[in-house]
Order: structure tokens, then sequence, then C-alpha cells
């Protein structure tokens, strides 16, 4: 097992499979490392060094009491590139983990990242104001974070049940893999699961956008109930340069499991070019 210790102690469990170039991959909220670990594998496969890691206070790392803004998260993903010593590394990101690597592209500069990709991602801004219509209600993030407080695990029985679009998708997913991954979501702590919601709900990250000055991949699904695809991949294909969008039609949120093998190899197409 390979833990990093970050700037501030915090301990973050990585995995680290195969050799060659550096794709380190981002999970999404409120999972772990663990539900990137088909396509990881397929990366080390293909020739890569596939890099996940539990965000702080998920899986097997640490669960400190507070960090859980971007701008941390953003400096325990420069650490874990930094552990990869590395100066042409791709990042990956699904879902809450697009925020990190828009954060690190800006808040570091993009340093030793050569290529990018957005998956199913949050950016660029996820509340409804004024200037951003199309987002979600405050009033949303709210009831999650009551339901979460009442009863986590009833909560995340019905979450993943949207998230991969269960009665609606056109790929179902096993019983087995839903009991799975609250499973997984359970295993992080109340107060990184509260605080994370905060953090992918509240913050924006339009401004980061500009900084992605490497070539960039995004894919989402049509049917993303969990993050709709216009409020989110649309608009960050407009604001990044050198973007390419790919839309998997009628795909939910974690496409990453009904949409495995299209991912894979648009993953690969992508690292290989």
């Amino acid at each position: 097992m390979h833990f990093i210790t970050t700037n501030d102690n915090t301990k973050l469990y990585v995995k680290d499979w195969g050799q060659g170039q550096p794709v380190i991959l981002v999970h999404g909220w409120p999972l772990s490392a663990d539900s990137w670990d088909e396509h990881a594998m397929a990366i080390a496969e293909a020739g890569f060094r596939a890099i996940s890691y539990d965000r702080r206070g998920f899986g097997r790392s640490s669960q400190p009491w507070q960090g859980y803004d971007y701008d941390t998260l953003s400096d325990d993903l420069a650490a874990v590139i930094e552990y990869a010593n590395t100066e042409n590394a791709i990042i990956i990101g699904f879902s809450m983990g697009g925020g990190e690597v828009a954060r690190y592209m800006s808040r570091h500069a993009g340093k030793s990242v050569v290529k990018a990709a957005l998956i199913a991602s949050v950016v660029p801004f996820r509340l409804k104001t004024a200037d951003n219509p199309s987002g979600t209600e405050q009033d949303a993030f709210d009831n999650t974070a009551r339901a979460l407080n009442k009863d986590r695990a009833a909560f995340f029985t019905d979450f993943f049940n949207t998230f991969f679009g269960v009665g609606t998708a056109a790929k179902p997913v096993s019983k087995q893999l839903l009991k799975s991954m609250a499973a997984i979501a359970m295993q992080g702590s109340i107060k990184a699961t509260l605080e994370c919601l905060k953090s992918f709900s509240t913050t924006d990250f339009r401004d980061d956008l500009p900084y992605f000055n490497v070539p960039t991949l995004i894919i989402h699904g049509t049917e993303d109930k969990t993050v709709p695809i216009d409020a989110s991949a649309r608009l960050a294909a407009e604001g990044i340069n050198h973007a390419t969008l790919i839309e998997y039609a009628d795909a939910p949120h974690g496409l990453f499991v009904t949409d495995k093998a299209k991912l894979t190899k648009d993953i690969l197409a992508f690292i290989h070019q």
C-alpha cells in the first residue's frame, strides 16, 4: 500500500500501477480510487502508469477535520504529481474530481501536465446564481445535506439510483454494483462528505478555464441527472481552448460503469495522441 503525506500532514492512499507516462485519476464524490479500477487497469495494460488516489476524508486516506476546499484539494493533487516525479503527466478528473483538475491548472499553473480530461465533471459552476442561470438551486444542495445528516446510508441508496440512471438508463447496472458503490461511499467521513458537497456545489471554476493551456478532453452523458450537461460540459467546452467535447447519448452520470468500454476506448485514444 502506498501513502504520501501532504504539506498539512494528511496521508493520501495511492494506487500506482504499471510503468510509463503517468495518468493521474481523480475520483468523484462520494467514492474512492476504487471507482477507477477497471479503467486504471486498462491504462496500465496499454503501457502507461496509472495513478489513482483516495481524496482526503474518503477511502483509506486520512480523515482530517479541515482541508476540503478546492485550493487544498488541488494542493493534494500537486502532491500526487510530485510523487509521480514527472514532467509529462496526464490528469483526469471525474465529477467532483474535475474541480481539482481545473483548480490545479490555475493555482499550480498546470505544472508538469501535458493533457487534461474532465469526465462528467462539475466544472465550470454548479450553483444557480444571477449570472449562472443554468445552475442548480441552493435549496437542492441544502436538502442533500439534510438527508445525509438524517440517514446517510438511506441517502446513498437513492443517490446511486439516480447516479447510474436506474430505471431510465439504456444500460442498467446490477444491484450488487449499487451496493458496492454505497459501501465505498460509507467509508468516507461524514465531515468530508458534507464539506466536499459544499465545495463542489459552490465553487466557481469559470475563472480557472483560461488556464487550461493543454489539449483537454471533455466527456459527459446527455442524460446525466446528477450534473446536467447543459450546465457543465457544454459550458466548459466553450470556455477551454484546445477542448474536445464527446457527448455520450443517453448516458447517466455514472458512465464509468454504464459506458465502461466506450470510456476506456476514448481515454486510451486521447492519451495515445
